[in-house]
């Protein structure tokens, strides 16, 4: 009996220490990943682009950690659950019910549009049908966030996960980067320019990035255009988990989706965040940012786990093509948006 004891003691340890350490390391390379994004060119990519890139690197380098795999696989399904409920905070349910109803029709249309057009450019082009719907999500409603978020949902493999994340920050990063400098030249006034910001930019960033051109109203109004398409992110998943079970009902060969209870927690923490945090309970802005800031560290540590799962082999095999789509189809919804605002 003591010497089985003896012997269960050592896995369990081993087993919590990979588990430990390879938490850890996820944390680590988004701590690599956050000194990076200080230097120049990558301060504008953002820290969690540039943990993925350090994640990507590792990998082709060192391979996949394997007696860290417990952890790291954690961080990029745990964690990633876990970032996606905080992600609720930075939905205010109340401004889009006040003052944004009119925008979420628009905002509808970019998701319809964005989805559509991705995917049927992609099968043109037959591309990978996985990373070309997620780019799709993540170019309609908001990046990285929503990828992580419809992931689940449609099963994606953790790689084709990681380099949607990866073409979604850098095309959108660029966008940004090209609208700030367009904006002087462009005939719209600050709430326009914000408007036109928030409902064609990828990830919230991005928006905040380039809307802060038009001054405080451009980046008002940018971030309620915005917060209209992270709101319909709540509706997309169930459209999107009626689908996938359609599709294994018609199939026996595929399991049903278990429900993605992730997403009660982003509806709770959206709630709380619009109706009782600050209203009911006092909380200052200082503790929100601080918990905005750590969810930042949680989706950037979960994305590096996801990124250890990259073969830049499968990357040049699987991204150029989805790449060529999001470029394309971010172009024309950047023109169309810009026609009706």
């Amino acid at each position: 009996m003591s010497n089985e004891l003896g012997q269960r003691l050592p896995a369990k340890q081993s087993v919590s220490t990979a588990m430990a350490g390879g938490i850890a390391f996820t944390f680590f390379i988004a701590f690599l990943g956050y000194l990076l994004a200080k230097a120049p060119g990558f301060n504008l990519v953002g820290q969690l682009a540039s943990a993925i890139v350090i994640a990507i690197v590792y990998r082709q380098l060192f391979g996949y950690p394997e007696a860290l795999r417990p952890g790291v696989v954690f961080s990029s399904k745990k964690l990633l659950r876990l970032a996606i409920i905080l992600y609720g905070l930075k939905l205010n349910i109340h401004t889009i019910l006040q003052d944004g109803l009119g925008l979420l029709v628009v905002d509808a249309g970019v998701i319809i549009f964005s989805i559509f057009s991705i995917v049927w450019l992609a099968k043109r082009l037959k591309a990978n049908p996985t990373i070309s719907l997620l780019l799709g999500v993540g170019t309609g409603v908001c990046g990285a966030a929503a990828i992580a978020a419809i992931a689940p949902i449609i099963k994606s493999k953790d790689e084709d996960t990681a380099i949607s994340v990866g073409i979604i920050a850098l095309v959108g990063t660029i966008f940004a980067i090209i609208y700030t400098v367009l904006r002087p030249i462009i005939p719209l006034t600050d709430a326009e320019f914000g408007v036109w910001a928030g409902i064609s930019l990828h990830e919230i960033a991005q928006v905040v990035l380039a809307a802060a051109a038009g001054g405080q109203e451009g980046l008002a109004m940018g971030l309620l255009a915005k917060l209209g398409r992270v709101f319909l992110l709540i509706p997309l998943c169930f459209i999107f988990m009626y689908w996938m079970n359609r599709k294994a009902a018609g199939d026996s060969a595929s399991a049903k989706i278990d429900f993605p209870w992730f997403l009660i927690g982003f509806i709770a923490m959206s709630i709380l965040g619009s109706y009782v945090f600050g209203h009911s309970i006092p909380v200052s802005d200082e503790a929100l940012n601080a918990i905005s800031t750590g969810t930042t560290w949680i989706i950037t540590a979960a994305m590096v786990g996801l990124g250890l799962n990259v073969s830049l082999l499968d990357v040049r095999t699987k991204a150029l093509k989805p790449l060529i789509a999001i470029v394309t189809v971010s172009i024309l919804l950047s023109v169309l948006t810009f026609l009706i605002v």
